[in-house]
């Protein structure tokens, strides 16, 4: 498509942001009630949370906390996205896009588990031991 068939984006709007909203919560919503692995994220999210407010942790360590939460839900939100795109692409089997798939699902794990580092370096110091 050239430049000249393209639309104008449309101008700002406040209700346009508010529509915007309303899909980005749609798209976690679905992420959500889809994923199993992010019913397991949902879980550890609300372990860490609860650790934190229970062993009182300072600010600075809730920083790192969110971070971690932040970059796993991420990652698990575009892994989702990633392969809904995947299957659209290819509906049928196909080697390169089963590979792009593993590879994006690896990301997650990647995530997950500097998550549970940071959670252990985070927490390490509050437990009574």
């Amino acid at each position: 498509m050239d430049q000249s068939s393209r639309q104008p984006p449309a101008p700002f709007s406040i209700i346009g942001r508010l529509k915007s909203f309303r899909f980005a919560f749609k798209g976690i919503g679905f992420v959500l009630v889809t994923q199993h692995n992010a019913w397991i994220h949902l879980i550890f999210t609300g372990l860490a949370v609860l650790a934190g407010v229970i062993l009182h942790i300072r600010a600075e360590d809730w920083r790192w906390l969110i971070a971690a939460i932040t970059l796993v839900w991420f990652a698990e939100a575009m892994n989702t996205a990633f392969e809904y795109v995947c299957d659209v692409v290819a509906p049928q089997y196909n080697y390169a896009v089963g590979r792009a798939k593993d590879i994006a699902a690896g990301a997650v794990l990647i995530c997950s588990i500097g998550a549970a580092a940071i959670g252990l370096l985070t927490f390490w110091p509050y437990l009574p031991w």
